[in-house]
């Protein structure tokens, strides 16, 4: 068995400043560019991810990254304001709302997008 001492995850993107302004400017993240220009995203409770520079980027298919909130509701009105768009999906089979809400399906979730097109979520974070 291997020991390990941490672990991180990691996607990419296609433009580091617009990444940095997003994470950091839109959702208040703490993020840093380290030596090699990839962004160090630090996570609320510690953890943190990397979003690293990729010429032929595409955008994951999958949510990236999942942000446990207090509120949804809020937490989509805020993304909003900041001309996020929390409606991506029109499938019924996640049963968004008009807001692009997930409710009763398992902890309410609303999926957006970065600027590089990977998929993020706010969902319901019943620890609080």
């Amino acid at each position: 068995m291997v020991t390990i001492d941490s672990a991180f995850s990691g996607f990419s993107v296609d433009d580091i400043p617009a990444a940095q302004r997003f994470y950091g400017d839109t959702l208040g993240l703490t993020v840093e560019v380290n030596e090699m220009g990839i962004l160090d995203i630090a996570l609320p409770g510690g953890g943190h991810v990397i979003a690293y520079p990729k010429s032929d980027h595409a955008p994951a298919s999958f949510t990236v990254l999942n942000l446990g909130v207090a509120d949804i509701d809020t937490a989509v009105d805020e993304l909003n304001a900041a001309d996020v768009v929390t409606k991506i999906y029109d499938d019924p089979d996640f049963g968004t709302d008009a807001r692009g809400i997930s409710r009763g399906r398992g902890p309410d979730i609303a999926w957006f997008r970065d600027p590089a097109g990977n998929v993020l979520s706010v969902i319901a974070d019943a620890r609080g």
